[in-house]
């Protein structure tokens, strides 16, 4: 029977009833490391699965996208190309428990996802149909409001494991599902699965925390060698240990300039679903500069530079000057104002009008971005205004919104999605990393991505 660890470290029996011999898997030896394949490419899935089986996971789960995407076909193929493994299939399944499970177990999987928000019925449907088959099921209890109470149900409806599930869509905003995993695992004597952004320096303590199945899945399809981070999660698993990585992590609220720094500002307006740019005319001037900081924002007139060295000393550390002067041809900033702010330590300068003195600028290696550059300045008369929200190269910025910027541009990021936005910026980031790393391996980026499956139908 399966078990599961206890906080202790010591095991207790499952009650659940035993599956049929018929088509039952070899009996795992917990805690199991699962691999989740939320891939829309099959090709690649698989030769994920084959990099993951070659560190030591031991199962092997067929994501959502991937059945949506492929179909079973998908749980079939993984079923042939790894016969010895255990293929988990995350139907997501809402309805006609019975039908669902009795077509993914008979594509090859062993064990099949319910969503917890599903009927009793679709449960017990469910649960019958697995039985008939050798297989088990597994209620994934993503988005319910209780977990702990939906848990202790499921193991009274005969479910076999239980899934503390913390989405995506859900981590990016912070959520960690470390902080109820703990209370799932006492309430009920199945074994407990738990998935979310776990990686080497978390699924230790989640394997403390009394799961007895890790369900790992960005940590390793964006690793550059998948084999090698199977080890370190199987090593961090087996002595329950924290192994620091700065990679597959997601950031908090006093984190986000370090994740904004990592990425582009393409990186960025992809998480962002292509806004948040500055138009083509707002230019970086200087090369290589990247900076990431929260905005103090100024309006000022043409040529007025009083507002602008004003805000100055307002703006603190690593923070951004974002000056609207409506786009207009008489500098209100130079070499003056940019070494004021850099002995200040602001992160850089963003106009949507004139900079002068260029030349001594980037001589002293100051960030700064314009819509032009010209020699002749206007003089200080304090019309404007500092931290009232502003147009800045076609975005609205407010004071307190993130800028992040360089050689291609500027991107503002709004703050009250801050957070969400720099973990999505670095998920592109890393996603980039693993498609350079199969190009290396020969591939073209047409081949990797298959583009011809996924081009548009027309008609």
């Amino acid at each position: 029977m399966p078990k599961t660890a206890t906080k202790a470290g010591k095991a207790k029996p499952s009650k659940a009833p035993a599956p049929s011999a018929k088509a039952a898997a070899p009996a795992p030896q917990w805690p199991v490391l699962q691999i989740a394949l939320d891939e829309v490419n099959l090709d690649r899935a698989v030769q994920y699965a084959r990099e993951a089986v070659a560190g030591g996971v031991d199962w092997i789960e067929a994501g959502t996208p991937l059945i949506k995407a492929c179909g079973l076909d998908a749980v079939r193929v993984l079923k042939k190309e790894f016969p010895d493994k255990l293929i988990v299939a995350d139907m997501k399944t809402m309805d006609t428990g019975a039908f669902e499970t009795e077509i993914a177990v008979k594509a090859g999987a062993g064990l099949v996802g319910i969503l917890g928000a599903a009927s009793d019925g679709t449960f017990r449907e469910a649960v019958k149909a697995a039985r008939k088959y050798g297989a088990k099921i597994y209620m994934d209890l993503i988005s319910v409001p209780d977990k702990v109470k939906r848990a202790k149900e499921a193991e009274a409806l005969g479910v076999d494991y239980v899934c503390l599930h913390m989405g995506v869509d859900e981590q990016m905003k912070g959520a960690k599902p470390l902080e109820v995993l703990a209370r799932v695992a006492a309430a009920v004597r199945i074994p407990v699965m738990v998935a979310g952004g776990l990686n080497t320096a978390t699924v230790g303590e989640a394997i403390k925390a009394g799961a007895s199945v890790a369900i790992v899945g960005g940590a390793l399809t964006k690793a550059a060698d998948i084999a090698s981070e199977t080890r370190k999660l199987k090593s961090a698993i087996r002595d329950r240990k924290v192994i620091p990585t700065d990679l597959f992590r997601k950031y908090s609220q006093d984190e986000l300039r370090e994740a904004f720094l990592q990425c582009s500002t393409s990186n960025i307006s992809d998480a962002m679903h292509r806004k948040g740019c500055m138009d083509g005319g707002i230019v970086a001037r200087q090369q290589g500069a990247r900076i990431a900081g929260r905005a103090v924002t100024v309006f000022t007139a043409d040529g007025d530079w009083a507002k602008p060295v004003e805000a100055i000393e307002v703006a603190k550390a690593n923070e951004v000057l974002v000056i609207d002067q409506r786009g207009s041809q008489t500098a209100m900033w130079g070499e003056l104002a940019s070494h004021s702010s850099q002995l200040r330590g602001l992160a850089g300068v963003v106009i949507d009008g004139a900079i002068r003195d260029i030349d001594d600028i980037r001589a002293m290696k100051f960030p700064a971005w314009s819509r032009w550059v010209v020699p002749n300045a206007g003089e200080p008369k304090g019309f404007g205004e500092i931290g009232a929200e502003v147009r800045c190269g076609g975005q609205t910025v407010r004071t307190g919104d993130w800028v992040i910027a360089d050689d291609m541009g500027v991107v503002v990021v709004p703050q009250e999605e801050a957070q969400e936005i720099a973990n999505r910026s670095v998920e592109v980031h890393e996603r980039e990393n693993r498609l350079r790393e199969e190009i290396k391996r020969g591939k073209t980026l047409s081949s990797v991505l298959s583009l011809k499956k996924w081009e548009k139908v027309v008609g």
